[in-house]
């Protein structure tokens, strides 16, 4: 590490917010964790339940109790805590659909308390970008939808639940990666959008985020000329100062995205980020992926160092964005410390009434059954179904059908261990229901049987060519077969058509229920 002040490097330490590997903290996270780290990224990786999840935070926070412990949990695709069996909530599309801000609200609650229930500071979450361009490939169903009005309610709903439960919530991904047809996490994408467009397009669901009162925001690893011609937003001291800080006027945590995407990870190394997006304006760095002993880490730490000696970053900016790490993780703890105390006041007098849910939310912890009947609730309610003979009820299975999923890869920011959860959720109510994937590679489609009713599932078609075509192949073979669409819908296809608007396993109970009449 260059020569400095033990003070510089521990402020440096403490705007670091890495991932790891294992299931519990491994040696180098302790120890940097005790020289002032000041955050970590939970992954699927690192989660077997809600017990670990839990033993895992405390073991961070007993080296720093003041760590802000952060994760992807935006509900329905992209699930961190229920990555092995699907979310018990959907997701942003499904809820948009639904159109009820206030479920919306309540859905974020019971996400924050799965996430209080495990001391977790910080929810990545929800995602704020207006899903403006279909063929988005990172986006989507992450969105509530197209129109800026639907996606700030819904945003803003999603920002008070949450944080209700004493968790951060973090509006992602700033100033908007909704009309983009490039993953960040491949190659740095670009908005192509006029000013006048942005402003009233992409920017007033992080306005609505603000005024609820979020307490962070993720910048987007993203090229808008008409912001900064010259460089990305997490990189731009015009998006992150001159837009989101002085004139939309946020004030909590501006975190990055994961600098290793390769939108930024192809322009500079690392370290060369981290400063970067320091001076722009940010007040911590994600970096989802550390080598195995952690001299990652330490290299980001000493670029930072290094970079204030140089004259390139700021003392005075690095202390400033420090400071605000450590103010949101003051933020969650007095809320942890009022939801003990109010769950051992209820514990002593059961009769004594509970604090507002618009103030804390006790009780927190695994999904209670009231809180997977909303999930229900919230999938019932977005779930949209077309019939080809134009019958007013679906059909019932007759019995246990094939399940043919027609699978592309999902998004990076999919993890790759969640289902899509139809077959399981079939076979609970049928016995006997088989199952097939249909996944790149495969020549085509397997054999659809005379004497079994079959089930196609596939994922934003409209989207992909190939199962598009091996849709229509299969349609061809069973008019009678059933398309189950889990992502944006397309045209209707099929005897009986059935769009979920999302992944998760709320939504796969009540597509399953519905298609056996238990409804």
């Amino acid at each position: 590490m260059p020569h400095s002040s033990p003070g510089l490097a521990r402020l440096a330490m403490t705007v670091l917010q890495p991932g790891f590997d294992g299931t519990a903290p491994p040696g180098w996270l302790r120890r940097a964790l005790g020289q002032g780290l000041g955050g970590a990224v939970l992954f699927a990786r690192n989660l077997t339940g809600p017990a670990q999840t839990a033993e895992l935070v405390a073991g961070l926070r007993s080296e720093n109790p003041a760590v802000v412990v952060a994760v992807d949990e935006e509900g329905g695709t992209v699930t961190r805590l229920e990555a092995r069996t699907g979310s018990s909530f959907p997701g942003n599309r499904a809820l948009g659909v639904a159109g009820d801000p206030g479920r919306t609200e309540r859905v974020a609650r019971a996400i924050g308390r799965l996430l209080a229930g495990a001391d977790i500071t910080l929810d990545y979450a929800p995602v704020a970008d207006v899903n403006a361009n279909p063929a988005n490939p990172v986006i989507g169903v992450r969105s509530f939808g197209p129109e800026p009005g639907l996606v700030a309610r819904h945003t803003a709903a999603w920002v008070r639940g949450l944080q209700s439960a004493g968790v951060a919530a973090c509006a992602k991904h700033f100033p908007g990666h909704g009309d983009t047809v490039t993953d960040s996490h491949l190659a740095l994408p670009t908005v192509h959008a006029p000013l006048g467009l942005l402003r009233e397009r992409d920017l007033p669901p992080f306005r609505a985020a603000i005024e609820a009162g979020v307490r962070a925001v993720m910048c987007g690893h993203l090229l808008v000329p008409a912001l900064d011609p010259a460089v990305p937003a997490t990189l731009s001291r015009r998006v992150l100062t001159g837009l989101l800080r002085e004139e939309l006027g946020f004030e909590g945590v501006l975190v990055t995205d994961a600098i290793e995407m390769r939108a930024v990870a192809a322009l500079h190394p690392p370290g060369e980020i981290a400063v970067r997006a320091l001076a722009a304006g940010a007040d911590a760095v994600c970096a989802g992926v550390s080598s195995p002993g952690g001299e990652s880490v330490l290299a980001l730490r000493d670029a930072i160092v290094e970079a204030v000696h140089d004259g390139r970053l700021a003392e005075e900016r690095l202390a400033e964005a420090a400071s605000r790490v450590l103010a949101l993780a003051a933020w969650h703890a007095a809320r942890a410390d009022a939801r003990r105390a109010a769950v051992q006041e209820a514990g002593v007098r059961e009769t004594a009434p509970l604090p507002r849910a618009e103030a804390i939310v006790p009780g927190a912890g695994p999904v209670r059954d009231e809180d997977e009947e909303l999930g229900m609730e919230a999938a019932r309610a977005a779930l949209r179904v077309v019939v080809a003979d134009g019958r007013a009820q679906g059909p019932v299975l007759s019995g246990a059908p094939l399940v043919v999923d027609i699978a592309p890869r999902l998004n990076m920011a999919v993890d790759p261990s969640t289902p899509t959860g139809l077959l399981g959720a079939l076979g609970e109510l049928l016995p006997g229901t088989a199952g097939r994937t249909v996944v790149s590679g495969t020549p085509g489609l397997p054999e659809l049987p005379d004497d079994r009713q079959v089930v196609l599932v596939v994922h934003d078609a409209g989207r992909h060519s190939r199962a598009r075509e091996l849709l229509a192949q299969a349609v061809r073979r069973r008019p009678d077969a059933i398309v189950v669409e889990t992502g944006i819908p397309d045209e209707p296809i099929g005897a009986v058509y059935v769009a979920t608007h999302g992944i998760s396993r709320a939504s796969s109970r009540v597509v399953a229920r519905w298609l056996t009449g238990d409804k």
